[in-house]
């Protein structure tokens, strides 16, 4: 039988240990963040509802970089965007990244918030998608339920955060640039942050890069303004 002193030992080993192992709790989706027209049209989306993979569904986690909460850094490497949050969490999404030649990183702000957005393609879109110049808002366009608008400079950086009509792809590198999440995790996210937050998305390949976190910290680009 086990002594005290050696139950006691045991218990601060697996304390230790357990301080070594990040805290995920997964959250599911409230119907409180849908407003009327969203549950009327997220009722008559034609893409199929592929379920999430459990790496990639909205989670609480512990998290580790320094940048402050209300801020957004999105890691591309690994299709995570995370909301920084008090006491060293983040709410971390799933996403849906840009194709290496086109993916975008930097330091931004959200210009712009719009719910339910057109999708105004790019020249170039529309020459290598042959998509038509403009899509109207509704349940099966490509911005899906919500648009944050990437700012840099003062001006649109033309990336966007936005919802799909392609669930599928979360966990994958195949958009054109812009960073996409289920219409239900946009509607989250985009009810959680406002104009002027900071965006940070990492370099591909470069990891925590300290040059990011610490432009995000001072609040600038390299020309001093977003």
């Amino acid at each position: 039988m086990a002594t005290l002193g050696s139950k006691l030992g045991l218990l601060a080993a697996g304390l230790l240990l357990s301080g070594c192992v990040q805290t995920t709790t997964y959250q599911e989706t409230s119907q409180n963040i849908f407003k009327p027209r969203d549950k009327e049209l997220l009722a008559k989306v034609s893409y199929v509802k592929t379920p999430v993979a459990e790496p990639f569904r909205r989670a609480i986690v512990d998290y580790h970089r320094k940048e402050a909460p209300g801020s957004i850094v999105v890691d591309s490497d690994n299709h995570y965007l995370y909301l920084v949050q008090d006491g060293g969490k983040a709410i971390r999404y799933g996403i849906t990244v840009g194709e290496e030649a086109m993916a975008w990183s930097g330091i931004a702000k959200i210009g712009n918030m719009a719910e339910w957005p057109a999708w105004h393609p790019t020249q170039s879109e529309i020459s290598r998608l042959g998509v038509p110049k403009f899509v109207a808002p509704g349940p099966d366009n490509p911005m899906g339920s919500r648009a944050l608008y990437l700012y840099s400079g003062g001006k649109d950086t033309l990336f966007r955060i936005h919802g799909t009509n392609q669930p599928e792809y979360i966990g994958a590198s195949i958009s054109s640039g812009c960073i996409r999440l289920t219409n239900e995790d946009v509607i989250d996210l985009y009810s959680r942050v406002k104009p002027g937050a900071v965006v940070v998305v990492l370099e591909p390949k470069h990891g925590d890069s300290p040059v990011n976190s610490k432009l995000a910290l001072q609040g600038s680009n390299s020309n001093g303004s977003f």
